[in-house]
Order: structure tokens, then sequence, then C-alpha cells
């Protein structure tokens, strides 16, 4: 006869001689140092959902040397502001305070949406004061975004607004960001850095060109060299 208590004391020294399988130990050794493991990211957080590399070089503010105006007018809304002065760096702390101002000046309107025309998706890194050089890229503090001159970066819309909220809505929302921005509307002209775009003129004030195999040759300009009189 088996006693409960030396049954107990077996089945307890057999699961303590339970060895986890080596593919089981890696998998948990890959979860837990992962790099991603780092990085923290809420529901109302800007940040993206995962990266390929965790860190990223400082880079510069791009600028548009090809003449390419995408993203420099509005696509979604009916009011808008968009980087007048010079390209800057913001953060996602930045962006997001931004957009809170917005919806919550816009919460009285029903239906009204707010466009964030950019993300930040480029990790930044920093080191601490005084520190030697060497030893690797300091760690990651804040996302980022590098926007150049001309990018739009807020639209608003959904609903008919006033243009006189719309532009106090925006400014509000501009004094929050580190650069300068204007205001722009459906009718603005694309900007190229500092120089604003025209519109192409209309298809049918463009000089047509003139087949002229169709013009008889009694109308065709006469070859022929008057001889001068005599």
């Amino acid at each position: 006869m088996f006693s409960l208590s030396s049954l107990s004391r077996r089945a307890l020294g057999g699961l303590s001689r339970v060895v986890p399988s080596p593919l089981a130990t890696q998998h948990i050794l890959t979860t837990t140092l992962s790099p991603l493991s780092i990085f923290t990211r809420g529901r109302t957080v800007l940040a993206p959902k995962q990266v390929k590399h965790p860190k990223r070089h400082k880079g510069r503010i791009p600028i548009p040397l090809g003449g390419s105006t995408k993203g420099t007018t509005l696509a979604y809304g009916d009011w808008g502001i968009r980087i007048k002065g010079n390209g800057a760096r913001l953060s996602a702390k930045q962006l997001s305070t931004a957009q809170e101002v917005i919806i919550k000046k816009l919460k009285i309107l029903k239906g009204s949406k707010v466009y964030l025309r950019v993300f930040p998706d480029i990790p930044v890194c920093i080191k601490g004061n005084e520190t030697r050089m060497g030893k690797g890229k300091g760690t990651f503090e804040f996302w980022a975004t590098r926007v150049p001159t001309g990018r739009v970066i807020f639209e608003i819309g959904g609903v008919p607004i006033r243009e006189e909220l719309a532009r106090d809505v925006l400014r509000l929302a501009a004094a929050k960001l580190p650069t300068q921005m204007e205001f722009i509307t459906r009718s603005s002209l694309p900007r190229l850095g500092n120089l604003l775009i025209p519109h192409p003129p209309p298809a049918h004030e463009t000089a047509k060109e003139v087949d002229l195999s169709t013009i008889p040759a009694s109308a065709s300009p006469s070859t022929e060299s008057a001889t001068p009189s005599a």
C-alpha cells in the first residue's frame, strides 16, 4: 500500500527532475534579450509597432533637390499647416502635443477629423553628458521624424469648418512645433523649398501644334525670291 504522502513526494520529485528542452530555452532567451524589447508603445503613443534596426544614424534633414513638390499640398482635409521656415526634426512628443490641442479645440464639431501627414519612425539615441568617446552608441531616448521645408504636418476637415476657427486652432498647434509654420487651404500653391510653384496653365490655353500636311499648297508661303525691278 502506498500512502498519500509518499505519492505526493514521488510526484513532486518527478516534476523537479523535468529539464526544459534546448529549443524552449533558446526561445526564452531570444524573447527576453531581444533588442526590440527596449521599446514600449502604448495605444495612443506615436511610435512604430516594430522596426528592423533598433538604432540608426542621426541623418540630416532631406532637401528636395529633384524638384519634387509631393506632400506640400492638402490631400485629405480643407485646412492645414506646413513648414515655412527651415526643416526640422520633430519628436513624437511634439507631434502628439500639437495633435491633442487640435482635437481639444475641434471637440465641439461633430464628425471633425485631424490628419497627421508625418509619422515619427526614427529612433533617436542619446549618450550621457561628460561621457568618454567610444563604447558604442547611446541608449534609445525618443522617436522622431525628419521633415523638410514645405511639408504638410496637419490637416483638418471632415465637416465644414469656418476659416476663422481653423486659423485659430492651427495657430495654437503651430506654437507647439519648433519651426515656423504657415496656414494653407485647398487653393494654396505647392512649395519647393522657399519657392511657390504656380499651377500649369489649362490645356485649352496652351498652344496647339499645327499639322503642316493639312495646309493647302496655295496657303503655304512662297519660296521664290522676288527679282528686283530694273
